[in-house]
């Protein structure tokens, strides 16, 4: 049985841009768990609930369709990505050779502006955490590790940083549900900055793989805990011939 379209809390919005405010408000509910993987983003629901027509919603899913975030299914729509437990192996092994690379980099270019910058960035991450905004606390968290990315000074490896963000964005979004305690996110990344700050190769390695390890069994627990008929669901949408 599909999961059923149904309101997923999307307030009224302004008529400039719709379609970069559609897309963010898809973004965000599905970062919050309002749209769950495997589920379906019905363009009509989507636009009787905004109170638009159903052409920038149709735009909206294809641009996040280019992001990652959905995949489209011809005479059937689109649907919130889903992720199989390989996928996120493949995923955190990738991460962990990129930041582990990104934060040696980071403590070499260390200056006392880039320094305040991490200091300040993970400040807004525990302020975040106290507005109970899922979404904005997922785009903190991904500030944070880009920040890093940015200061290494490597500009192609920021650019793989980035091609991976659409689906870190809602890997990252899975990770708030392992804490009862939102500031949780928050203090997982301080021995990370600790470690940059003090320079040492080794210890920062340590560090990203301790951070980032811990996130990759956790979310790996939570995709193989999800209900096998999502993934079902999907793939026999994609397998049926259009209507």
């Amino acid at each position: 049985m599909r999961l059923a379209s149904k309101p997923v809390g999307l307030p009224a919005i302004a008529s400039q841009d719709l379609v970069s405010q559609i897309a963010r408000m898809l973004t965000d509910a599905v970062v919050a768990g309002r749209l769950v993987p495997g589920a379906k983003v019905a363009e009509a629901v989507i636009a009787r609930e905004l109170g638009v027509s159903r052409a920038p919603v149709r735009e909206a899913g294809r641009l996040l369709e280019s992001q990652g975030l959905l995949v489209a299914i011809p005479g059937r729509g689109f649907f919130v990505r889903t992720h199989k437990p390989a996928d996120i192996d493949d995923l955190y092994d990738l991460r962990i050779c990129i930041e582990k690379h990104a934060a040696i980099l980071a403590a070499r270019n260390l200056t006392p502006e880039n320094r305040t910058a991490l200091r300040r960035q993970l400040a807004v991450l525990y302020e975040t955490a106290d507005t109970n905004d899922p979404a904005r606390q997922v785009e903190e968290d991904y500030r944070f590790h880009r920040l890093i990315c940015e200061i290494s000074g490597n500009r192609r490896l920021l650019k793989l940083f980035d091609d991976l963000a659409s689906e870190m964005r809602i890997v990252i979004g899975l990770i708030g549900r392992l804490y009862d305690d939102p500031h949780r996110i928050a203090q997982t990344h301080g021995p990370l900055l600790v470690a940059i700050e003090n320079g040492d190769a080794e210890q920062i390695g340590a560090s990203v793989e301790y951070h980032l390890n811990d996130a990759w069994r956790g979310v790996a627990g939570l995709v193989r805990g999800l209900p096998a008929h999502v993934a079902a669901d999907l793939e026999q949408d994609k397998t049926e011939p259009s209507a």
